[in-house]
């Protein structure tokens, strides 16, 4: 069987995955708060992005699951990819027929890809650096027990 060894993302790419879903989040969730519309209109926006993150988070551990050989049930990888794309459909017509300025509209959209871009980095990054830890710690018993 062959070992494969990973390595640790730098530290820039994963600050610059953390900062740019912060600044994603935070700011999708200053402009909610600070818009004129109605609470169940915010609750909606805020939903999708919510599930448009755990989405993307999900999708991104299927396709990494099975490029790395680990079972993942075509029901899983399938819902994985409907939700993805269902949050990006309903963040689209919210968007579309919202009452609010088209400046508003992309702000919103912009900041939901953002968001939904960098969550799949900062779940990449995290994995890699678990496989790296995992991958060199094997790496350094076996170098031991020579």
């Amino acid at each position: 069987m062959e070992t494969k060894y990973y390595q640790k993302p730098s530290g820039a790419f994963i600050g610059a995955s953390w900062m740019a879903l912060l600044i994603g989040f935070t700011a999708y969730i200053i402009g909610l708060w600070n818009a004129e519309m109605q609470l169940n209109e915010k609750g909606y926006y805020f939903t999708v992005l919510m599930f448009g993150l755990f989405a993307a988070i999900s999708l991104q551990k299927a396709v990494r699951d099975q490029l790395e050989g680990i079972p993942v049930t075509n029901l899983y990888y399938s819902i994985a990819w409907f939700a993805t794309i269902l949050s990006v459909v309903l963040i689209t017509v919210g968007l579309w027929n919202a009452d609010i300025t088209r400046s508003e509209k992309g702000f919103y959209a912009m900041s939901f890809i953002l968001s939904i871009f960098s969550a799949i980095a900062v779940q990449k990054n995290t994995r890699d650096a678990k496989a790296s830890e995992t991958s060199n710690a094997d790496k350094n018993h076996s170098k031991n027990e020579f």
